[in-house]
């Protein structure tokens, strides 16, 4: 019988959370949750701590008072805190041996930062903090020997990929570089669905609004990353994500669109040898590896059926259509405190085409303009990316509150 594994989950009543949630049920012999933390849905976290009975669940500040009272006189042994503080409490909780960094946008950073610096086994599957400032994460994880474990379904099939010895570096925070005997990785091919807007003109894309740009084709995903799917962003920070990760140059890291969603990523060996991941495109997978790793659990999902399937399609992504996938290569290329500014720009982007305030179009031009007028500089400490990405977002909003030309 397996030892019991106790987790936290960090934004578990989000699409990750939700999809960990539901692997951790199908093994209640090998997990028990410790930790929990939402956010705004206070309703949905009352009701898994009342059926999981974690240690320690935290929301925000202004929920924390009203979510306190829901437990009142229930005689539950559970810890309930609000606010940033809450969050990094519930990354760091000393019995929680694993934690999914599941939350969405910036807003994951400081408590991802928290479970590295506690030395915590960390499924990441939010891709700021690779984003923002990979490079102090992975060097926090060699000081701290934590376990960074990528559950991105992109990074995860990379990572799967590669040989024991490989997966070793990239968790212990060394990338494929990090091991003495010579890593035979060449490049990386991320692909891409292509999004719902795939075979959308550039004249139609003008008119397309927020519920449209969410009708993701083949995943189910949350606001945020459908919208970033719709514009290529997403691929764009995972791109910059893998650089990161795996310690590899920009060049050596392609984007194909591939629309069935089956091949998740390939890595190319330098004896003309590739290897990819194919899985149905559902989050369980990746996060049932990472939970399990090294070892293999059921996830719920099935496998391929390669009859049913038919055939697979790769094409090039268009940059004209969908800027902001070259717009994140140059931030990958340029480096330093640029790929924050990239992060924090496209967030209020998204925000304000969520809210109707800003066409789909002008995503890029906002982001593009940020990254104009934005002075690089070296990144050497999160309270420095933190006051980065602030910086950032207000110049941003304002940029808003002007008005942003039409593309």
């Amino acid at each position: 019988m397996p030892n019991i594994t106790d987790v936290a989950i960090l934004g578990a009543t989000g699409s990750i959370g939700t999809s960990a949630l539901n692997v951790i049920r199908l093994h209640p012999d090998r997990f028990n949750v410790v930790g929990l933390s939402a956010w705004h849905r206070t309703e949905a976290l009352a009701a898994l701590v009342g059926e999981l009975s974690p240690r320690i669940a935290a929301v925000s500040t202004e929920h924390v008072d009203a979510f306190r009272a829901q437990f009142r006189g229930t005689g539950g042994d559970v810890t309930l805190l609000g606010g940033s503080a809450g969050l990094k409490a519930v990354a760091e909780y000393p019995r929680a041996d694993t934690v999914v960094a599941g939350i969405s946008g910036a807003a994951g950073l400081e408590s991802t930062f928290a479970a590295v610096d506690a030395g915590k086994r960390i499924l990441i599957a939010n891709k700021e903090p690779l984003v923002m400032c990979g490079g102090l994460l992975r060097k926090e994880a060699r000081r701290s020997g934590a376990c960074l474990l990528p559950i991105d379904s992109e990074h995860n099939a990379i990572f799967q990929c590669l040989p024991e010895a490989l997966q070793q570096s990239v968790a212990n925070g060394l990338g494929v570089r990090g091991t003495d005997n010579g890593t035979g990785v060449e490049r990386l091919t991320l692909t891409a669905s292509g999004g719902p807007f795939l075979r959308t003109s550039a004249a139609d894309l003008r008119q397309v609004g927020p519920k449209d740009a969410l009708q993701h084709p083949t995943w189910d995903m949350g606001p945020k990353i459908s919208v970033d799917s719709a514009t290529l962003m997403n691929k764009g920070l995972e791109l910059i994500e893998a650089c990161t990760l795996f310690g590899l140059d920009e060049t050596q890291v392609e984007v194909v669109i591939h629309p069935q969603s089956a091949l998740h990523s390939v890595v190319h060996f330098s004896d003309g040898s590739l290897i990819g991941q194919m899985a149905n495109p559902d989050m369980r997978v990746p996060i049932a590896y990472g939970l399990a790793y090294p070892e293999r659990i059921a996830s719920g999902v099935h496998g391929l059926d390669f009859m049913t399937l038919g055939r697979l399609e790769f094409e090039s992504p268009d940059s004209e259509r969908f800027p902001c996938l070259e717009l994140a290569r140059a931030a990958a290329r340029e480096g330093g405190s640029v790929p924050t500014a990239l992060n924090a720009a496209n967030e209020i982007a998204v925000q304000a085409f969520l809210a109707g305030r800003l066409g789909f179009c002008q995503i890029p031009v906002l982001i593009r303009d940020i990254m104009d007028h934005h002075n690089k500089v070296s990144v050497k400490e999160l309270g420095q990316v933190l006051e980065i990405d602030r910086e950032v977002r207000q110049r941003a909003s304002k940029m808003l509150a002007d008005g942003i030309p039409a593309s």
